[in-house]
């Protein structure tokens, strides 16, 4: 006897839901192929014109090449005294570059690059599979011009390696949530683990986002839904708990400073400085708002110092998610396209909420943790929407979504200091409102025309931010607080200081023959600034143990030939060839010499490390040849000032160029 057996509910939704993407038309396979080859050529166009970029990093790299130690912990110098103030993980895939290759500014960059087109590729594929491939080459391009997307993919800060998993977890979780897959749904949970190691916190922002739309969407029972999130929950903690355990574990005396911290522990490290207080603005150790000059609010991405990097499509895919998600509003729960606009849209308004509201630092170069999501949903929604062009509700929001965009371009076009964006607004305008009509009319106009007016839309909207992005390649840029895109005047600290393209100083940038540094002229955008040639603190805030040197302490100093040499004399016979307060300036020294250098304090100088009574044991153990004088310490009363007062006490200061120098292997 034969007995029928029913299938499950979710069996029967997972059978109808669509296998996988549609095959591919003849053209898409080169139109891919040319827009990864573009943005590749793009963001490695004039790379190594930046030179060492962030010094900060590049020291560490530096380290970490030289020192597996250093290469696990994320130190400041080969010698381990300090770490940077972030996980290491941005730094691993530059470091074996560097390994390999040696160091320079092209080893040390260009897997940034990749990174920029591997995000480009995952980001046509996720919008691809549900929306066709002319969505998804939308997406893909829209994400590659986006200006400080530019920027970031040819940097060496943390972004570039967080954007890239933020973009494979949204993609897993897209994947997961289509037939209720678990085998994706942990693949996203160890991407969100690894962007834990890459910059804390910040990798948990589309967390709330993806865990309810999974929750409510996934086409599977409540029950498996719930404990699938908590698998991948624990996936998170795996991917990115076990190095913090190493490290919480790892005894205090054998490993480095944990930089940034106020007690040497990573995990006050995460809730505090780079947790907690980026939201409340209670950052102990911090500069407080140093570099964040834009006001909290709603309106926060469209001012005049986050406008020009983000926010040229973000009308555009606020409104493009609304109308999608009208025109699938019958597809029920597990519809999906839904389901896809409902990820990505979750994960643009999770990470925008904080971003607008968060009273902590926030420099402009943040932004790009939004580029793939405001890419994604403009492809998506434009892919949706053109296949029901012939509704008038659909053409009507397609052609305001263009208008909308080109009159938004027009205005921050005008924002930009250079004359040489003036006529592009007049040409993106009337383009935009013109390619906007025939949106409207898309359905009523024959094959070519239609197409024709879409083409103009999307060249009127992406004109804008690619010539921005073009900008942003051809400059140098430099020092902590890059920006991309010509000033626009309004950007102050935050925007780079005001010069074109951001680039505001730093440390002698390499020729790229195994990391020399260059002793002449920095590169262009790289002006720098030279070691403090003030006299001795006293310890009661001015000098080098009183005020902070902004400059300094952001962008690093240029460090003179003959200060070179110096640091390189005999360094061998030295666990540390000098010490400085600040990282940024211990790095400067660090790069031009290739020799470890003691940052005092860590980045800002604030860190309580060393010590006054560790700093004399490690000159009494003959550890430390010099001490470089600086003016980035914090008060007369921290660790660095009271340092550098004693050693201004104890030994005689020399000139080196124009770098104040103590020679600390004498007697004092």
């Amino acid at each position: 006897m034969t007995t029928l057996t029913l299938p499950s509910r979710s069996e029967n939704e997972a059978a109808q839901a669509p296998a996988g993407p549609p095959a591919n038309p003849r053209w898409v396979r080169p139109a891919v192929l040319g827009l990864l080859l573009g943005t590749l050529g793009l963001y490695l166009w004039s790379l190594s014109a930046s030179g060492w970029a962030n010094s900060f990093y590049s020291a560490a790299v530096q380290a970490g090449s030289e020192s597996w130690k250093a290469f696990f912990f994320g130190s400041s110098d080969a010698s381990n005294f300090i770490t940077v103030d972030k996980p290491p993980a941005s730094l691993w895939p530059m470091e074996l570059s560097v390994r390999i290759f040696g160091l320079n500014s092209w080893s040390m960059l260009v897997p940034e690059a990749l990174m920029g087109v591997a995000a480009v590729y995952v980001l046509f594929a996720a919008v691809r599979r549900r929306f066709g491939a002319a969505a998804g080459l939308i997406a893909g391009a829209s994400l590659a011009v986006t200006p400080v997307a530019a920027l970031m993919f040819r940097y060496n800060n943390p972004e570039a390696l967080l954007t890239l998993l933020m973009v494979c977890a949204v993609y897993c979780t897209q994947r997961a949530t289509e037939q209720a897959r678990t085998k994706w749904l942990l693949l996203a949970g160890v991407a969100i683990g690894f962007g834990f190691l890459t910059k804390t916190f910040q990798a948990f922002l589309i967390l709330p986002g993806l865990a309810l739309v999974y929750g409510v969407c996934a086409p599977t029972r409540l029950r498996r839904r719930l404990w699938q999130l908590a698998a991948a929950l624990g996936a998170i903690v795996v991917s990115g708990g076990w190095w913090v355990a190493i490290v919480e574990l790892w005894p205090a005396s054998s490993r480095p400073y944990i930089g940034g911290s106020q007690d040497n522990s990573f995990l006050s490290l995460t809730f505090g400085y780079n947790g907690f207080g980026r939201l409340t603005g209670n950052e102990t150790g911090s500069l407080g708002a140093t570099g964040n000059s834009s006001a909290t609010g709603v309106f926060r991405m469209f001012t005049t110092e986050m406008g020009g990097q983000i926010s040229w499509l973000l009308p555009a895919a606020v409104i493009l998610l609304v109308g999608g998600l009208w025109v699938t509003r019958k597809g029920g729960r597990a519809d999906d396209r839904r389901s896809a606009l409902l990820v990505w849209g979750a994960s643009l308004l999770c990470t925008l909420a904080v971003f607008d509201f968060m009273s902590g630092i926030f420099h402009a170069y943040y932004t790009i943790a939004l580029a793939p999501y405001i890419a994604a949903l403009v492809g998506m929604g434009a892919g949706l929407l053109w296949e029901h062009r012939r509704g008038l509700a659909a053409s009507s929001v397609l052609g305001g979504t263009v208008a909308v965009t080109a009159i938004w371009s027009y205005v921050l076009l005008g924002r930009a200091s250079a004359d040489s964006y003036t006529w592009l607004r007049w040409v993106v305008l009337p383009a935009g409102l013109i390619a906007a009509v025939g949106m409207v009319l898309a359905g009523r106009l024959n094959r070519r025309l239609a197409l024709a007016a879409a083409s103009l839309g999307i060249v009127a909207s992406l004109a804008g931010p690619f010539a921005y992005t073009l900008t942003t390649v051809g400059t140098a840029h430099t020092g902590a607080l890059p920006t991309a895109g010509p000033s626009t005047g309004g950007m102050g600290m935050g925007g780079g200081g005001g010069r074109p393209g951001g680039g505001t100083g730093g440390g002698n940038a390499p020729t790229g023959q195994g990391g020399q540094a260059r002793t002449g002229t920095p590169p262009q955008g790289n002006t720098g600034t030279t070691g403090n040639t003030g006299t001795a603190p006293t310890g009661g805030g001015g000098g080098m143990g009183g005020g902070a040197n902004i400059g300094a302490l952001l962008n690093g100093v240029t460090v003179s030939s003959k200060m070179t040499a110096l640091l390189k004399a005999d360094a061998d016979s030295y666990t540390w060839a000098a010490a400085t307060v600040g990282s940024t300036t211990a790095a400067s020294y660090q790069l031009a010499s290739g020799e470890p250098v003691m940052a005092i304090g860590g980045f800002n100088g604030t860190d309580p490390t060393p010590t006054l009574a560790a700093f004399k044991k490690y000159v009494a153990e003959g550890k430390i040849h010099y001490f470089i004088a600086s003016g980035s310490s914090s008060s007369g009363t921290s660790n660095a000032a009271k340092i550098a007062a004693w050693v201004a006490a104890n030994y005689t200061k020399t000139t080196v160029g124009s770098t104040t120098v103590y020679d600390l292997s004498g007697s004092s």
